[in-house]
């Protein structure tokens, strides 16, 4: 045997761990994408719409919205709930039912300056003034239909909901929070879910339920603006 048949099997023994690094990179490459696609697929499948089949009549015979103080729950944990009575975090809850329907409806100006908004939308402050004014708690509104609302309120269509967080956005929670936490969250996540439902005959026209995991913004307006992206087209109420 010649020195240079002697070196043949070397050459071959790096050219097949050459060829099984660049398998495994390709496979490790391959079963990233995959998680990331099933990972983008688990994301998406958090957001679910539904849009009643004669919504672009029902949307055609509304001339104004009212956005009502959303039942908001605040879950925090457990080392920060021994910092706050009950009466606080319920209290919390409210002020973060108030922010939330002043950036919803700062969110429909911005499409109404936009004039991609097919209705008008009352002012929250005229909205829970003449709540109050008929003796009903913002708040607390369940025992009364839709319909016995919208008469109230003098509009078409009202927008109620939920809203869940473990993160406060209203300044004086945040700021509570933030002073007993070092500023420091547990993983912040938000399920908010929304109806718009006619007042002319309690019927459910849209329900959109978004829940959403990580950032969450800095205010209630960054919050009301991740919470609708990529579906104000969708809502019939927009274009």
């Amino acid at each position: 045997m010649t020195p240079c048949d002697g070196l043949k099997p070397k050459r071959h023994r790096h050219f097949e761990e050459d060829s099984l690094t660049k398998t495994e990179t390709f496979s490790m490459k391959k079963t990233l994408a995959i998680l990331s696609l099933l990972l983008t697929s688990a994301l998406y499948s958090q957001t679910k719409l539904y849009v009643h089949p004669d919504a672009d009549t029902y949307v055609q015979n509304t001339k104004t919205i009212a956005i009502l103080p959303m039942k908001v729950q605040v879950k925090l944990r457990p080392k920060e709930l021994k910092d706050f009575t009950p009466e606080q975090i319920i209290e919390m809850g409210k002020n973060e039912a108030l922010d939330i329907q002043k950036g919803m409806h700062s969110w429909f100006l911005t499409r109404k300056k936009r004039k991609t908004l097919l209705v008008k939308v009352q002012n929250p402050t005229r909205t829970n003034a003449l709540l109050k004014k008929n003796g009903i708690d913002i708040h607390s509104y369940d025992e009364y239909l839709p319909s016995e609302l919208g008469k109230i309120l003098g509009v078409e269509t009202i927008i109620t909901g939920t809203y869940e967080t473990s993160k406060p956005m209203s300044n004086g929670a945040a700021l509570g929070l933030a002073v007993l936490t070092g500023g420091l969250f547990a993983t912040n996540t938000a399920t908010m879910n929304m109806d718009f439902i006619h007042t002319s005959d309690d019927e459910l026209v849209v329900n959109y339920l978004k829940k959403i995991r990580g950032s969450l913004g800095s205010d209630a307006q960054d919050l009301i603006n991740i919470l609708m992206r990529k579906v104000s087209r969708r809502v019939p109420y927009t274009k």
